[in-house]
């Protein structure tokens, strides 16, 4: 009978902690995401303009380079 009343009165710990924490590490895994699509953004943007600009003048520019965005 002792061990059920100790069993029930003893404190529970660290219970509601782990919600916390749970939330703290999607958050951080969000901003990485975000982080990760905005830096990646810029780079595929460019990558596109400068294969689209080649695709566009390769009758003027041959030997078109796709980090090049200047149209002749």
């Amino acid at each position: 009978m002792r061990t059920r009343i100790r069993r029930v009165t003893r404190p529970l710990g660290d219970v509601g902690a782990s919600a916390v924490e749970y939330a703290l590490m999607v958050a951080a895994i969000a901003a990485v995401i975000v982080a990760v699509v905005f830096g990646f953004g810029n780079l595929v943007t460019t990558t596109f303009q400068g294969t689209g600009t080649c695709i566009e003048n390769r009758q003027t520019m041959p030997n078109c380079d796709p980090g090049d965005t200047a149209a002749p």
